[in-house]
C-alpha cells in the first residue's frame, strides 16, 4: 500500500482554499497509486489558527469542511486530515486538535492530539483538551498509529528535553502498530530539520516501526514552515524526504523501504535565505500586497533585505529609496546605486538635507541651550521613516524594515524611524549571519548580487560624522555571542561570563541594553522567525521589570 504525505502551503482561515488544496492533493496522490493520504496538522484551518478558534462559526465551518471532504474522496482512498473537533466532555477546554480519518461514503472518525505545547510560539492549551485514548485504525491490512506533531517529540532519549509526563509513542507501542503516522505543523528554524530527522530516525530504530511525518510548508505571519515531510524505515534509515520550502507530495510504500529523498542544503546561510524568501513572498500573497518599498542606506542590512525582496517578489515589484543626508558618504550612495543595478529593482532618491534644516529651525527655540545628542540622529531616521511611509501609502506597497536581530536586541534602532514598516524581514538574523548570507549569496553562480564594498566596509548608521557601530557597541562577533547565549540559551549573566571569558562589564552592558530595549520591540513590525527564539510571538518579556542577572 502506497501512502502519500501531502505537503501543502495552507493559509490560516482560508477554509475553501485549503479544502481545495487537500482535494487536489488527494487526486494527484491517487495518480501515484496512493491508498492513504496524510495532511499536516490543522490543515483545514491552516496553522496556527490562534484565536479564530474562539469563533464558534469558524469552528462549525471547519466541521462542515470535514463532511465536504468525505464526499470528495475517491472510492478506495482514505485521508487523514488535520482539523478541529468539539470536546464533547463536560470538563476541559472546548475543542480538540484532531486528525480526521475520512473515507468516501463513511462517517469521518477523529483522533486527538495528546501533548499540547505552550512554549515558544505555541499556546495550544488555550484552546484544546488533550486526548486520553490511543489512536489506531486499520487499512490495507496494516495497523496504523496516529500522532499529531508534539506527540512524537517526547520519546527522544537524552537528545531533547522531555516536557511531559506522558509518552504517547511508548504507550502506543503496547498496541503493536505496523506504522506510526505524524501530522505536523512544525515551524522552521535553522538546523531544525536535522534535529527532526535525528529524533524520528531514533524512534523508528528503537521500536522497529516505520515512521511517516507530514509537515506543512509556507509562511503564515511571522512563522515559516519548511515542509521536508519524511519517512523512516524500521532500521531508522531515512527513506524519503520532500522538498524544502515548497509544496510536494511524498509517496512511500507502507513498509517504508523505498521513496525519493529530495536534495537539500542545510547550511545556515541557505536555510536562512530560503526561509526569508518564502516568508516574505507568502506574507504579501496572503495579506493582499503585491509590492514592497524599503530604504536603501548603502549598508549590508538594507542590501540583503532588498535582495530577498527581489528574489521573493520579482525585482519589478521592489522599490528602493535612497535618502542621503550630509553625513552619508559618497561610497554609500554609490553602493546603493550599484545594488539597484545588480538587482534590477526600481529606485528613487530623496535627499533629506533641507528637511533636516527645517526640523532644526523649528525646534531651535525649544532646544535652546541644550547640547546636540542622539535626538538629532533620531530625527534623521524619523524623517526617512516618514518619507518611505508616504511612498508606501501612495503606491500601495508594503514597507519592509531592514534592521537585524543584533540591533533589535540592544535597541540600536529608532522607533517611528527605521523601525517603521509592516514586516521585518531580517529581524531574526544576527549581524554576523547577515554578512555570512551576503557572502554565500555572491558565491551562488549568479554573479555579484551584493556589491563587494557593502560587505567589506565597517558597519555604520551614518547619522553623525565618521560614525561606526563599534563606537557604541562591542564588535559584532562578541555582541552576537552574548545575545545568543541570553536570548536562545537563556543563560544568566554569570554563566555567560564563565562560558565566554568576556569582560564582565561588556556582558553587563549588553544585557542591560537587551532589558531596556523591550519597549521598542513591543512596537516593532512582525519579523520572520529564523532562529530557535525570535523577538516575536514566542518572546514574552515584561517591559516594567526590575530583575537583573
Amino acid at each position: 500500500m502506497n501512502i502519500a504525505l501531502l505537503q501543502l502551503n495552507l493559509t490560516v482561515g482560508d477554509l475553501e482554499g485549503n479544502l481545495q488544496l487537500i482535494i487536489d492533493g488527494v487526486h494527484k496522490a491517487a495518480d501515484h497509486g496512493a491508498k492513504l493520504c496524510v495532511t499536516s496538522e490543522l490543515a483545514i484551518t491552516g496553522y496556527p489558527p490562534r484565536d479564530l478558534l474562539l469563533n464558534a462559526d469558524f469552528v462549525a465551518r471547519c466541521r462542515d469542511a470535514v463532511t465536504e471532504l468525505s464526499h470528495s474522496i475517491p472510492e478506495g482512498m482514505a485521508l487523514l486530515a488535520g482539523g478541529v473537533d468539539i470536546n464533547h466532555d463536560k470538563m476541559g477546554n472546548p475543542l480538540r486538535n484532531a486528525a480526521w480519518l475520512i473515507e468516501h461514503g463513511t462517517v469521518p472518525r477523529a483522533f486527538y492530539k495528546w501533548l499540547l505545547p505552550t512554549y515558544d510560539v505555541f499556546d495550544e492549551q488555550r484552546y484544546f483538551e488533550p486526548a486520553q485514548d490511543i489512536n489506531f485504525f486499520e487499512l490495507g491490512g496494516k495497523r496504523i498509529g496516529v500522532t499529531i506533531c508534539e506527540d512524537i517529540w517526547n520519546d527522544s532519549g537524552d537528545t531533547f528535553q522531555k516536557r511531559y509526563g506522558r509518552n504517547p509513542i511508548h504507550d502506543m507501542m503496547a498496541e503493536h502498530p505496523d506504522i506510526i503516522i505524524n501530522l505536523s505543523a512544525s515551524p522552521f528554524n535553522i538546523g531544525k530539520q536535522l534535529d527532526r530527522e535525528e529524533m524520528l530516525g531514533a524512534i523508528a530504530s528503537k521500536y522497529k516501526v516505520p515512521i511517516l511525518y507530514a509537515n506543512q510548508v509556507g509562511g503564515n505571519d511571522d512563522l515559516v514552515f519548511d515542509g521536508r515531510s519524511c519517512a523512516f524505515g524500521v532500521d531508522g534509515r531515512l527513506v524519503a524526504r520532500g522538498h524544502g520550502f515548497k509544496e510536494d507530495i511524498v509517496v512511500v510504500d507502507s513498509e517504508c523501504t523505498k521513496g525519493n529523498i529530495a536534495a537539500d542544503d542545510f547550511s545556515e546561510e541557505a536555510e536562512a535565505w530560503n526561509a526569508m524568501v518564502l516568508g516574505l513572498n507568502n506574507y504579501l500573497s496572503k495579506t493582499g500586497f503585491k509590492q514592497v518599498v524599503l530604504g536603501l542606506s548603502g549598508g549590508i542590512d538594507s542590501a540583503l533585505t532588498a535582495a530577498v525582496a527581489a528574489e521573493a517578489l520579482g525585482p519589478e515589484n521592489v522599490t528602493g529609496v535612497l535618502m542621503p543626508s550630509p553625513y552619508s558618504s559618497k561610497g554609500s550612495v554609490d553602493d546603493s546605486i550599484a545594488l539597484v543595478e545588480n538587482l534590477g529593482i526600481n529606485s528613487t532618491t530623496i535627499p533629506i538635507h533641507n528637511l533636516m534644516k527645517e526640523f532644526e529651525q523649528a525646534l531651535a527655540p525649544t532646544f535652546k541651550g541644550l547640547p546636540a545628542n542622539v535626538t538629532e540622529e533620531n530625527i534623521q531616521s524619523r524623517i526617512r521613516g516618514n518619507l518611505v511611509m508616504a511612498i508606501s501609502n501612495k503606491i500601495g506597497a508594503l514597507l519592509v524594515t531592514t534592521g537585524n536581530k543584533s540591533e533589535l536586541a540592544v535597541g540600536y534602532c529608532t522607533i517611528y524611524g527605521d523601525m517603521a514598516g509592516g514586516l521585518a524581514v531580517i529581524s531574526d538574523l544576527y549581524k554576523t549571519l547577515v554578512f555570512k548570507v551576503c557572502r554565500w549569496l555572491n558565491e551562488q553562480d549568479r554573479g555579484e548580487i551584493i556589491p563587494a564594498p557593502i560587505i567589506s566596509k565597517p558597519p555604520s548608521a551614518e547619522l553623525r560624522p565618521d560614525q561606526k557601530d563599534e563606537d557604541s557597541l562591542p564588535p559584532y562577533d562578541v555582541l552576537d555571542c552574548i545575545i545568543e547565549l541570553r536570548v536562545e540559551k537563556h543563560l544568566a549573566e554569570s554563566e555567560i561570563i564563565a562560558e565566554t571569558g568576556y569582560d564582565p562589564e561588556i556582558v553587563k552592558h549588553v544585557l542591560r541594553l537587551i532589558k531596556f530595549s523591550e519597549f521598542k520591540r513591543k512596537q516593532a513590525a512582525p519579523g520572520l522567525k529564523i532562529t530557535s527564539r525570535a523577538f516575536g510571538t514566542g518572546w514574552r518579556m515584561p517591559i516594567a521589570c526590575r530583575f537583573t542577572g
